[in-house]
């Protein structure tokens, strides 16, 4: 007689520890998988943030490379502003003409620029009017371009080596030509974690 084979099937000893083994190693998976997103939503912010950093400084190097020698007229007044100006009763820390705005579209318009920075929040926004006399009605655009700032400081040098935190500088000439511009501007960006960011940028003759 054919003797029967003898079936085998798993105790439930033998489940259990298997079922604790799969649990544990789908534990450590899961923490793999959990660290990896981190690691990468950590990765992402920080190249997010080195973007806005680089967009700033560029903004701010073009702006003031490109500075352009003509003033605007003041809405409330009529008189001429600065070409270049700190006077922190616009309500900006600067504002400034700038050349190079260009059109593609062909609009029409100038490629002057009226632009201006202030800080509000904890974030460094640029404004800009499309016109450069404009009047009250005309509302500047608005650009966020950095947050975590804590300030930003300004320092022009003239081209007799003097260096002033404010301009106009006081003095006569300066008040008297409101189509003066420095030969360079240096700027100086304090921020909550990167620290100071410090550039120097030749104005274009």
């Amino acid at each position: 007689m054919r003797q029967r084979r003898q079936q085998t099937a798993f105790t439930l000893i033998e489940l259990l520890v298997a079922m604790a083994v799969f649990a544990i190693l789908a534990a450590f998976a899961y923490g793999a998988l959990g660290q990896a997103l981190l690691s990468s939503e950590i990765l992402s912010d920080r190249m997010n943030r080195l973007q806005a950093l680089q967009r700033t400084v560029r903004m701010l190097s073009d702006d003031f490379q490109q500075l352009a020698p003509r003033p605007v007229r003041d809405e409330l007044s009529g008189n001429y502003a600065p070409a270049l100006s700190t006077n922190f009763q616009s309500g900006y820390a600067i504002e400034l003409t700038r050349g190079g705005w260009s059109n593609p579209m062909v609009l029409p318009r100038s490629t002057l620029q009226r632009a201006a920075y202030r800080i509000e929040d904890g974030e460094l926004i640029r404004y800009h009017w499309n016109v450069l006399d404009r009047t009250l009605s005309q509302e500047p655009l608005a650009q966020t371009l950095l947050d975590g700032v804590e300030s930003i400081e300004f320092r022009f040098h003239e081209a007799g080596g003097q260096v002033s935190a404010q301009w106009p500088p006081l003095n006569q000439l300066a008040a008297a030509n409101p189509r003066l511009r420095p030969v360079a501007v240096e700027f100086v960006l304090q921020l909550d974690i990167e620290g100071e960011i410090n550039r120097l940028i030749e104005v274009a003759p």
